[in-house]
């Protein structure tokens, strides 16, 4: 599959928040209570907080779109780091790298880490942190294989729920 990569624009912030709800659900249908999955999207993957990051001179909104009609298969997020741990100067957090299932075996992912890797260097990022759900074996494995290592854990609200996470990062 041929995707293409692009930096979001504000008018881009209806379709990043669609793809954010749509791959959250994806992953964590079945592992996460619906309720707090409703929840957690309609606030954290709100097209307002997308406008946010996208307005945000500190952050970066990439969207992957599908070649046949450009529909919006992935994202990723980079922004001041957020509740990720213990950081510092020169750190940026991946808050977010998703696709839809559709895209995965594609090398999808990796091409949108690289993207958000370069993205980091270009704000002027040492590290890159990011923090995912400790049960979530498939992404986990997935950083690990991009080079990042687990540096501590923390507690994440998802809903009304606490989960624990793992907190990862790897130099740039």
């Amino acid at each position: 599959m041929q995707f293409r990569l692009r930096r979001a624009g504000q008018g881009d912030a209806p379709a990043a928040s669609l793809v954010a709800g749509a791959t959250f659900f994806q992953t964590f249908a079945g592992i996460l209570a619906g309720a707090d999955i409703i929840a957690h999207v309609a606030i954290k993957s709100s097209v307002a907080t997308f406008a946010a990051w996208i307005a945000d001179p500190a952050s970066v909104v990439t969207l992957a779109e599908h070649p046949d009609g450009d529909a919006p298969i992935g994202y990723t997020v980079l922004t001041t780091p957020d509740a990720v741990g213990t950081t510092g100067p020169g750190d940026v957090e991946l808050r977010r790298i998703y696709t839809l299932s559709l895209a995965r075996g594609t090398g999808l992912g990796a091409a949108l880490m690289a993207r958000a890797i370069d993205d980091a260097r270009a704000l002027g990022a040492r590290r890159l942190v990011l923090g995912v759900y400790a049960g979530n074996h498939v992404a986990r494995a997935f950083y690990e294989r991009q080079g990042f290592a687990v540096t501590e854990k923390r507690r994440f609200k998802v809903g009304a729920t606490w989960h624990d996470d793992r907190v990862y990062a790897r130099p740039i």
